[in-house]
């Protein structure tokens, strides 16, 4: 389940493909692409510590936006690589990292009433931390050989649940709904990592090392050796 539906995503996706194939033609390389768009995410961040508020949420949907057609480029541009995979999810945990940091400014810095400054900058954190988490479990998971894509709450959903209000209504008063927000994708990110570790405890529950695929089995000695050893 996913709180934005494939039929509402669909057609937004669609309509980027005319774009993705002109950047194809231009010859645009997708990692410019995913670069660009940790620049506009990051600049999200900085407009959040500044107050400029509608500014964050507009670049913040522009950062979707860009890292949407990094993809499109690289699959239809025949130019899918390993390193660009690797280089795009981790611009995109360290831009997510950055816009929340942001975000903990502008609380900080009489973004809300006092009495309720702590607890927003706890909910950003929180916010912060198990988004990265959520991200994380689908890659460890995934080192496994093991599909983990389920979440109430993906990278998608949260740009856009931060994003579209705060381009068009700001921070709400005393920025209450900011506050809101986050405090919301706080909560949708914990009850995602729950889901993810739900989900990848039912798919090996039954499995055994004899018929996990070899790729599992070594991915699984492995971590347990780091594990065992401190790394």
């Amino acid at each position: 389940m996913k709180l934005i539906p494939r039929w509402i995503r669909r057609p937004f996706e669609d309509s980027l493909g005319p774009i993705a194939d002109r950047l194809i033609v231009a010859q645009v390389h997708p990692n410019t692409l995913t670069t660009l768009g940790f620049a506009t995410l990051v600049a999200s961040s900085g407009a959040f510590a500044m107050g400029a508020v509608r500014a964050a949420g507009a670049l913040l949907l522009l950062s979707g936006v860009l890292d949407m057609l990094d993809g499109k480029v690289a699959r239809a541009g025949g130019r899918l690589s390993r390193f660009g995979a690797f280089y795009d999810s981790t611009l995109d945990r360290v831009g997510e990292a950055a816009l929340f940091g942001g975000i903990t400014v502008f609380f900080m810095r009489d973004g809300v009433p006092e009495p309720y400054a702590v607890y927003a900058v706890m909910a950003s954190m929180v916010a912060m931390s198990a988004g990265l988490i959520v991200s994380y479990a689908r890659a460890r998971a995934e080192s496994l050989m093991l599909e983990c894509k389920v979440g109430v709450a993906q990278r998608a959903e949260r740009i856009l649940l931060l994003g579209v209000p705060m381009m068009f209504l700001g921070p709400g008063r005393d920025g209450m709904l900011l506050l809101g927000i986050v405090s919301v994708l706080a909560l949708l990110a914990v009850i995602t990592v729950i889901q993810r570790v739900h989900h990848v405890y039912k798919l090996t529950r039954s499995a055994t090392r004899e018929n996990m695929p070899r790729q599992a089995v070594t991915g699984l000695a492995d971590s347990m050796e780091k594990g065992q050893s401190g790394d």
